[in-house]
């Protein structure tokens, strides 16, 4: 058996209050002064004293001012191994002879009003995005709803801090919140690729709350020079009001998905004469590339048959492959144009309908080209946004959807460090 070194049980004692001490980051004059283990109760308790009897107002910053009582606070830490940890201390008041009010001192290791240390509160933040919060409630022993108020409090603070004073090109969006028709629209910088504003709604009015969200952050409404959105006429009315400026880009991804929708009703028309159509629906959505075998041998049976729906699907493909070519408005309008010549003489009034629609919005389709003004990463943050929601089984509150989506894809650079970043390895580069 070890002999201790000869340290006496004082020393050891005291050993044993600087070493916690030094985990717990704090600095004089607090000091632990007391270990509570209790492993029956699965928790460690620490105590913590205010070694000193004068203390500069925290109100005017008069110095050495005398202490005037003290009141007893507690705080939920992180875990010391698989134990809670709960710091308890007798928090201080100053009574200032400069400005006459008694004062609390800030506690170095909490926010005021909070019952959970600084670090708890990071580490709730580095969960939620990867958990519901419910499970990271769990996962901590804490009420999902004590959580939500962390998350809130933090996301708000560091919204308040962004600038967006930079943002010149955004993209406009929907993405569902709850199940039925319920959205949020969702505006991303798509020079920085991140959200900087989330609303409930979809329609014009969203839009002006953009405008106002931009300007109390530093951006100018006259600033914006591309606004890239589908072909939603609320979202277009609400660009004219609110950005004049900006040239409107109509979303490939959007454009490309009405002619998926073209071809979906020249296919269900023509299934119920052509029954041998059946089954053909999603080799007909899918790049060649992905074809299954199957699908394979089907669509090369059906590029040789007559039918309407092999020629909508060609029609189709045509204009994907405009977008695959162009990489500038200059070369994909002469490709448009002959798209647009095809498509009004084919004979398929779903097709001509297409047309017709994008003729009528061809600057706006032609602006797309433009490289990187378009929505496909909107498209993917949305996607991590529905899977943040799938992870939840749907929020309750819309406040918490959106809290959770600035929390995800609002690169936000204000929030509390993790607390394991001064220990993260750094990754060794593979070749």
């Amino acid at each position: 058996m070890e002999d201790n070194g000869g340290l006496s049980s004082r020393d050891r004692f005291l050993m044993i209050e600087t070493l916690f001490t030094q985990a717990l980051g704090l600095v004089a004059p607090w000091q632990v002064a007391e270990v509570i283990f209790k492993p029956e109760s699965g928790r460690i308790d620490f105590q913590v004293r205010f070694g000193a009897a004068i203390h500069a107002c925290p109100a005017c910053g008069a110095a050495a001012q005398p202490l005037h009582d003290r009141l007893a606070r507690s705080w939920r830490h992180m875990d010391f191994f698989q134990y809670e940890a709960h710091l308890h201390a007798e928090v201080p008041r100053v009574a200032c002879a400069g400005c006459g009010k008694v004062t609390q001192i800030p506690v170095p290791w909490a926010r005021e009003g909070s019952r959970f240390t600084l670090l708890f509160e990071a580490l709730t933040l580095m969960l939620a995005p990867t958990m519901s919060v419910l499970a990271a409630g769990r996962l901590l022993r804490v009420r999902s709803r004590r959580l939500w108020r962390v998350i809130n409090h933090h996301v708000g603070r560091a919204r308040a801090q962004e600038s967006h004073a930079r943002v010149r090109a955004i993209g406009v969006d929907e993405t569902a919140s709850k199940r039925g028709q319920t959205y949020i629209s969702v505006f991303y910088d798509l020079d920085a690729q991140r959200l900087l504003f989330a609303t409930p709604g979809r329609d014009k009015a969203t839009l002006g709350k953009f405008a106002s969200d931009l300007t109390e952050h530093g951006g100018q409404p006259t600033a914006i020079t591309h606004v890239s959105m589908d072909m939603s006429g609320s979202f277009q009315a609400g660009a004219a009001e609110h950005f004049p400026a900006a040239e409107v880009c109509f979303d490939r991804f959007h454009v490309v998905a009405l002619s998926s929708t073209a071809l979906d009703e020249v296919r269900r028309a023509e299934v119920k004469t052509a029954p041998e159509l059946k089954g053909t629906r999603w080799g007909l959505h899918k790049k060649p590339a992905d074809w299954t075998v199957k699908q394979t041998d089907t669509m090369y049976w059906l590029q040789r048959s007559n039918l309407k729906t092999a020629r909508a699907w060609r029609i189709k493909q045509a204009l994907r492959s405009i977008y695959a070519t162009a990489t500038t408005p200059d070369e994909a309008k002469p490709l448009l144009k002959r798209w647009l010549s095809w498509a009004s003489r084919c004979r398929l009034e779903p097709f001509k309908r297409l047309g017709r629609t994008i003729s009528k919005h061809l600057p706006g389709v032609l602006n797309g080209f433009h490289p990187g003004k378009h929505n496909g990463r909107v498209e993917a943050m949305n996607r991590a946004l529905q899977e943040a929601r799938a992870r939840a089984r749907g929020y309750r509150r819309v406040e918490n959807f959106i809290a959770m989506a600035y929390l995800i894809a609002g690169k936000l650079t204000h929030l509390p460090a993790s607390p394991f970043a001064p220990f993260l390895p750094v990754p060794h580069e593979t070749t």
